[in-house]
């Protein structure tokens, strides 16, 4: 493919960051507070290369989607704005990025919403977490046309992959999987038909992800659930659902949570917060006051930036499982994968369609605009030279004019939307003869520029390959580094 995923002559940018590219403490730099996404957002915006933006955050992915009007400038903009807000050096920042522009990224918006990009492929949480980042964006008035068009169309094709595959059989997402994984640290076996039974756990956060932790432990047959949060009314809030679901619960405000933590068996956090959350000094104190240092603790940190305190680790019988140990345990082979790519392809190739189409309506309507100011001096002529005109006559004059102009554009209206649409590349003579549907032949040859796939390079401290790959020197899918495409993520 070969066409810009925008309208005109912007295209969509996608620089990022995922688990497959970056290492959880690059990563964990890189993500920021929910409070400085929308500055971030609108930072990316203070030049003329870049018209809009989104991003991505999930607790294993930084992904900052931007309609650029020029590619070098915007790529070095949207590079240098992730800096300076990660505060991450420039050599530590680009070797871990990945690019893609164009068509490309717009197939790359598809396959995160699907789930063929996650860390547990199928899952479905990262529909919910792009249609929030869209939200969040629309909000603050950074998303235009193009990325609204564009993140639409992933969702609609996220829900098609869930709803028409078995892709997501399993039910896996990255908190059930997690959750899974903790239950094996505990010697749990989690085909038990109710393997939490005679268990306590502590879910950290108010947000999706906490609530899905409630209910999945809720399903294991969780004893009582107890939810911490900064905002006490949040948390009273997820409890009180946990209750409706039949799960005994209760609130607790995350200035009383530490305590907590001697009393349950499984702790899950997902706070989105900038700093640790859950200390070692909290976790030994605890266990200390309610005698438990021999009992198992699983902690889940889901958080990027992390919640729980690393040194955690090393407490006698704490299993503490992050992002970054269970990107390792993450396998990638599902039920129907390959059919969920080919509606992704579909859904892809009827998109890029519809972008193509739609970018030839102002040109379009200015060949309309210059036809109809053409004739209103024509008419204008014919006014001044033939003062004894009646005035019907006149009227019959312009209506005759008019149908005539409206039948000469009909046929090359129509036509340059099609063509368009079929992204076709035809010569000039073939492209006059298309148009107007001319016989084969009568439009003489001219000359066409010569075209030819060019390497460009980023300009400023980008070194790596910028791989062009068509033939009319427009830039259509960039790697950095040979990050890897289409692997994957969740969060």
């Amino acid at each position: 493919m070969d066409v810009s995923a925008a309208t005109g002559t912007a295209a969509v940018l996608l620089v990022g960051l995922s688990f497959r590219s970056a290492p959880v403490p690059v990563l964990e730099k890189v993500s920021l507070a929910d409070t400085e996404l929308p500055k971030l957002q609108l930072a990316m915006l203070e030049t003329d290369a870049i018209s809009e933006s989104l991003v991505l955050s999930t607790c294993n992915r930084m992904e900052f989607y931007t309609v650029a009007n020029a590619f070098h400038s915007g790529l070095d903009h949207v590079v240098d704005t992730i800096a300076d807000f990660s505060g991450l050096p420039m050599e530590e920042l680009e070797p871990h990025l990945y690019v893609h522009y164009a068509d490309s990224a717009a197939e790359h918006m598809l396959n995160v919403a699907s789930g063929l990009d996650s860390m547990v492929v199928g899952e479905q949480q990262i529909i919910g977490q792009l249609r929030e980042a869209y939200q969040q964006a629309n909000e603050i008035g950074t998303v235009g046309r193009t990325l609204h068009d564009l993140t639409q169309r992933a969702l609609h094709t996220g829900k098609r992959v869930h709803s028409e595959t078995n892709i997501d059989t399993a039910g896996a997402s990255m908190v059930s999987f997690s959750v899974d994984k903790a239950l094996d640290r505990l010697g749990v076996d989690k085909n038990d038909q109710a393997p939490m039974n005679n268990h306590r756990a502590l879910v950290i956060g108010a947000g999706a992800m906490a609530s899905l932790a409630s209910t999945y432990l809720g399903r294991l047959g969780i004893d009582h659930v107890s939810v911490a949060n900064r905002t006490l009314s949040r948390a009273e809030n997820l409890a009180s659902h946990a209750r409706q679901a039949g799960v005994s619960a209760t609130a607790v405000p995350l200035t009383d949570m530490p305590p907590v933590l001697g009393e349950v068996d499984i702790v899950v956090s997902a706070t989105g917060a900038a700093g640790h959350v859950v200390l070692a000094e909290h976790v030994a104190a605890a266990r200390e006051q309610q005698g438990a240092q021999d009992k198992p603790l699983a902690l889940v940190d889901l958080s990027m930036p992390r919640d729980i305190e690393q040194a955690a680790a090393e407490l006698p019988q704490v299993h503490l499982l992050n992002i970054e140990e269970l990107t390792t345990m993450a396998g990638e082979s599902v039920e129907d994968e390959d059919p969920a790519r080919s509606i992704v392809k579909e859904e892809l190739e009827s998109f890029l369609e519809q972008q193509r189409a739609q970018a030839v309506i102002p040109t379009v309507k200015a060949l309309r605009k210059k036809a109809v100011d053409l004739m209103a001096d024509e008419l204008l002529v014919l006014e001044r030279s033939t003062p004894e005109m009646s005035a019907e006559d006149r009227q019959l004059v312009e209506r005759s004019m008019r149908r005539f102009v409206d039948k000469l554009l009909h046929t090359p209206t129509v036509q340059a939307k099609r063509l368009s649409a079929g992204g076709a590349h035809v010569s000039y003579p073939d492209a006059l003869a298309a148009l107007f549907q001319l016989p084969t032949g009568a439009v003489q040859s001219v000359t066409e520029p010569n075209s030819a796939t060019a390497s460009v390079a980023r300009a400023g401290n980008l070194g790596s390959a910028i791989r062009v790959l068509n033939n009319n020197a427009q830039v259509n899918t960039v790697q950095i580094n040979q990050a890897q495409d289409n692997q994957g993520e969740n969060s």
